[in-house]
């Protein structure tokens, strides 16, 4: 994966990064990952398609620095007060943001398709995945100092619990009411987790 955008180069350079990363982003989402072109790419930025060409390479390229940039976002897990009701919170958002109609649902959507046809974007996912489970582990940490779960529970397996039913609903079984079924999925993950079935590192990792 390109480590391009990490340079964090300035003025006119800057600018057109961004606008290069913006619109892949927003190509994919419009028409997703077997439409992407360096081409409609340019045609979006106005960055001449020489230069993308020259700095990133291509298409795959392309989505890989897109969805690094985006994994360096100010987002935090939510804080209600209760591990319960942070991993309902935390299921509800996933829905949500799946399910909408604007762009950011269509970006969205349209990445997790593209893992499956891309071995660039499917590591680039990857790494957004575990850099959103290494900030939701703060929801499971402070269960830990409030006493709620016993001390050594795996967060990230505690997250994943939470929102797996979520994920099934929207891309498995295509079913609605994935909204709805984050609550359940956050009860059963948190009386788990209280129970101390998450203590420890699953086998295999």
């Amino acid at each position: 994966m390109t480590r391009a955008t990490s340079r964090r180069p300035g003025g006119r350079t800057a600018r057109n990064t961004a606008a290069v990363l913006e619109a892949t982003l927003a190509e994919l989402g419009g028409s997703g990952y077997a439409d992407l072109t360096v081409e409609r790419v340019a045609a979006r930025s106005g960055v001449h398609k020489a230069t993308i060409y020259r700095r990133w390479g291509g298409v795959d390229e392309l989505l890989a620095a897109a969805l690094e940039q985006a994994d360096h976002d100010s987002w935090t897990p939510p804080d209600t007060g209760s591990l319960e009701s942070d991993l309902r919170a935390l299921g509800e958002e996933v829905a949500a943001g799946f399910s909408s109609d604007d762009e950011e649902g269509s970006v969205a959507t349209a990445t997790i398709a593209a893992a499956f046809q891309s071995p660039a974007a499917a590591e680039a996912l990857r790494a957004f995945m575990e850099e959103r489970l290494r900030r939701c582990a703060e929801v499971v940490e402070r269960a830990e100092r409030r006493g709620e779960v016993p001390e050594g529970t795996d967060a990230a397996e505690v997250v994943r619990a939470a929102v797996a039913p979520v994920y099934f609903r929207l891309f498995i079984s295509r079913e609605e009411g994935a909204g709805q079924a984050a609550a359940r999925a956050a009860r059963v993950a948190a009386e788990a987790a209280k129970a101390g079935e998450f203590r420890g590192s699953p086998p295999g990792r």
